[in-house]
C-alpha cells in the first residue's frame, strides 16, 4: 500500500517568494514618497508653531525676533530630524526657513515671512515649499 505525502513542492515555493518579491519591490518606493509626505508635513507644523510662537512674542513684547530667542523664551524647538537654517526677526516683520535633510525628494525645506520680513516673491504669512 502506497502513501502518499501531501507538502509544497519546491517549485511552488519559489514561485511564492517570487511574487512576494515583486510585490515588495512595488511597495517599497511608495513607502518612502509617504514618509518624505509625513516629514514635509512636520516642517509645515514646525513653521506654523513658530508663527504661533512669534506672535505671543509680539505680544509680550511689541517686537518680532529671531529662532535662538524664541527658543529661549517659549520653548518652541524644531520636531526631530527638522532643524532650524534661518530667521529674522525685527519690530515690523520676521522670517523662517526650515529645512529636514533626510528627505529623498528634491524639496528638502519650507519658509515663510511676515511682515517686512516677507519677500516679494511670496505671500505674507504663506508657508512656501519650493
Amino acid at each position: 500500500m502506497r502513501h502518499s505525502k501531501s507538502g509544497f513542492t519546491l517549485i511552488e515555493l519559489l514561485i511564492v517568494v517570487v511574487i512576494i518579491g515583486i510585490l515588495a519591490a512595488i511597495a517599497i518606493p511608495k513607502f518612502e514618497s509617504t514618509k518624505d509626505k509625513s516629514k514635509m508635513a512636520s516642517i509645515r507644523t514646525d513653521i506654523r508653531n513658530y508663527m504661533t510662537a512669534e506672535e505671543g512674542y509680539l505680544a509680550d513684547n511689541s517686537t518680532y525676533t529671531d529662532a535662538a530667542t524664541i527658543a529661549t523664551s517659549t520653548n518652541y524647538t524644531p520636531s526631530s530630524g527638522n532643524s532650524v537654517l534661518a530667521s529674522a526677526g525685527n519690530s515690523t516683520g520676521y522670517s523662517i526657513q526650515i529645512q529636514n535633510v533626510t528627505i529623498v525628494s528634491a524639496t528638502k525645506t519650507c519658509h515663510v515671512g511676515v511682515g517686512s520680513a516677507a519677500s516679494s516673491s511670496t505671500v505674507d504669512g504663506v508657508i512656501v515649499c519650493p
